[in-house]
This record gives C-alpha cells, sequence and structure tokens, in this order.
C-alpha cells in the first residue's frame, strides 16, 4: 500500500502565505495620502480632490464650477465640459502630474444628446494617445451641472 502524502508542507505553505498577507495590510494605509490642493475645491467639502496610493492618482469627479467656487460657469455643456477638464488639469497639476498621465476617466452626462459636444471639447482638451474612457447618462448631477469627469492617472515615479 502506497502512503498517503501528508498535508504539512502545503498547510505550512499557506500559513506563510497568510502571515505574508497579513503583514503587508498596514502598508496600504500607510502608502494613501488624501489629497486637497485647494485650487479647484474649498477643503471643506466631504471628500478629497485626489487620492494617492502607490503610483495611481484617484481624482473626484469634477463638474464645470469656477475655482473656489461651487457655482457652475455659464455657457451650457460645452463650457462646463471644459471647466471641468481645466479643473481636472489644475489638480493633476497639483500632484506634480499632466493630461498625458490619465489613464481612465469616467464621463457623466445629464444628457447623452450632449455626447457629441463633450466630444468636440475632449478632442480640443487631450491630445493623443487618449486615455480609456466609458460615460452614461445621469438622471441628476449635483448643482445641476450638465457634465462630470473622473479620472485616474498614473502618479508613479
Amino acid at each position: 500500500m502506497t502512503p498517503v502524502p501528508t498535508c504539512r508542507p502545503l498547510a505550512v505553505a499557506a500559513l506563510l502565505l497568510l502571515a505574508a498577507i497579513g503583514a503587508g495590510a498596514a502598508e496600504p494605509a500607510a502608502r494613501t495620502e488624501f489629497r486637497n490642493s485647494g485650487k479647484v475645491l474649498s477643503g471643506d467639502l466631504p471628500f478629497s480632490e485626489a487620492v494617492r496610493h502607490g503610483d495611481t492618482l484617484y481624482l473626484s469627479g469634477q463638474i464645470g464650477i469656477a475655482p473656489g467656487t461651487l457655482e457652475l460657469v455659464p455657457g451650457g455643456v460645452r463650457a462646463q465640459a471644459r471647466q471641468a477638464l481645466e479643473n481636472i488639469r489644475t489638480i493633476l497639476e497639483a500632484n506634480g502630474r499632466t493630461t498625458a498621465d490619465l489613464m481612465k476617466c469616467t464621463v457623466m452626462l445629464a444628457d447623452m444628446a450632449d455626447w457629441p459636444a463633450f466630444n468636440e471639447v475632449w478632442r480640443a482638451f487631450l491630445a493623443r494617445p487618449y486615455p480609456a474612457r466609458s460615460a452614461l447618462g445621469a438622471s441628476g448631477l449635483a448643482l445641476g451641472a450638465r457634465v462630470e469627469v473622473e479620472c485616474i492617472a498614473s502618479a508613479g515615479p
């Protein structure tokens, strides 16, 4: 009869893996920075302009407000889209990055009929290669905005 192998080596390997994972549990918090430049949004809002975790920068969604205010710029979806993208650029620059570092953006439109107008602004504002992007229609955006854009950027060395 062939002896049944013991599971001890496998159990030891599993315990070592769990210990390694547990040892790294405190690391993400140490690598996470919550950032507010004060150049776009006031610091008293209940969210951060951006969060850096490792080599990734997560930007909060931006609408077309004039920096330092909660007032939408006049001029409709094109003007709001342009201002939202300007706000994104300002936040990126405050974090030592540029629009070339954008990896993924999500566009929310109050009316999907505004998609062609948004694309005009997008193309004029950004250079190729464009970041990955998705879009969706929303039944309402903060402050009655026509568009909101949130992005993820590379924050590598």
